[in-house]
């Protein structure tokens, strides 16, 4: 014997009943199966470009407005147009704009949360991690491990801006958030200045090191020196169709990301070249570090200049075309991602 299906109830009788659960803190799927099991990513996040020219002088305020010390990371979020008010790049990064002055330190602390640094404009200043300082110049990508030690000063003569990315929604989704501040205002120096990329950056370890897979790189700074000599001497070579020529960072102890929560890559684009299309679930923030270059999201086009923020969300289409040799710094959280099975990419 055949089923027969159910006569459709009325659109007043259905709300009726969706009221009566609603008061047992139910709901039913079948209103919103659609947007939560999608047939492919549909993020909410706007692709946006954030031109540092025209945001430099709002940085600059900042610093006639208050001090670090008063506001203990002095920082302008790059807040997503779709996100306002969740101090959110993407669903899962934040981004912000990181200001300090001479004379000035930012207080020791730590947090749960991971952060990456990308010096923008600016010398003189340095970041203290654990006890060993490095001083920031532009172009350097350096990491302050989940729960480390971590100050800033600028012992220069003029304003250090840098990038700040960190893995805050993340932390936030898990409700996983601790932080301590530090009784001393900077940290004592422990080692000597590039004892941990001599140590763990040079194809060696100490002899009695060995490192857990999930546990953050014990190299802290990646100079931008050692990063433009790569990506020029593999530019010799025939560039990849969706990259140009295109490296991630890893931690040389294990080969895996520096970070468990965030990848970081650097990307040389040859002049006149144009990549292909691209797709991957990991939405990406981009900073143009060096030349000038159209990158084409889902057919929209932004035109980037040094130092401005791009964001591609997950799954769009992405394209750059190298007005002159340009060098892209990016991060996404792929890690986690991958550690889920998660991650894909469309090459077109």
């Amino acid at each position: 014997m055949e089923a027969t299906a159910t006569p459709t109830k009325t659109g007043t009788e259905r709300s009726a009943y969706y009221a009566r659960i609603g008061q047992h803190s139910m709901t039913p799927l079948w209103e919103v199966l659609g947007a939560l099991v999608p047939p492919q990513p549909r993020s909410p996040v706007e692709a946006t470009l954030w031109r540092y020219a025209e945001l430099r002088e709002h940085v600059m305020e900042a610093g006639r407005l208050i001090t670090a010390e008063e506001a203990e990371r002095r920082v302008l979020i790059l807040e997503n147009p779709a996100l306002r008010g969740h101090s959110s790049i993407t669903q899962s990064l934040y981004a912000g704009l990181q200001l300090i002055m001479p004379g000035e330190v930012a207080p020791a602390h730590r947090h749960t949360q991971t952060a990456l640094r990308l010096v923008l404009d600016g010398e003189g200043a340095y970041t203290a991690v654990d006890g060993e300082r490095t001083t920031m110049r532009r172009g350097d990508f350096i990491i302050t491990p989940a729960w480390t030690w971590h100050d800033h000063g600028n012992l220069g003569h003029e304003p250090v801006v840098w990038l700040d990315g960190l893995d805050i929604p993340i932390v936030r989704f898990l409700d996983a958030g601790f932080a301590e501040k530090s009784e001393a205002e900077h940290q004592a120096v422990l080692r000597p200045e590039g004892d941990a990329l001599a140590r763990y950056g040079a194809n060696m370890v100490p002899v009695d090191f060995y490192q857990q897979p999930a546990e953050p790189t014990k190299v802290f700074v990646y100079p931008w020196e050692r990063t433009i000599a790569s990506l020029k001497a593999i530019s010799a070579g025939t560039p990849d169709a969706h990259f140009g020529h295109k490296q991630r960072y890893i931690n040389p102890a294990t080969g895996r990301s520096p970070m468990p929560t965030m990848a970081a890559f650097s990307q040389l684009i040859p002049a006149g070249f144009e990549t292909r299309a691209y797709r991957c679930t990991d939405g990406t923030v981009y900073v143009c570090l060096k030349g000038r270059a159209q990158a084409s999201v889902e057919g929209v086009t932004y035109t980037l200049n040094e130092n401005d923020v791009l964001v591609v969300p997950s799954w769009h289409a992405v394209q750059f075309h190298a007005s002159a040799e340009t060098v892209l710094f990016s991060y996404s959280d792929r890690p986690v991602q991958q550690a889920l099975g998660l991650w894909r990419e469309l090459r077109a």
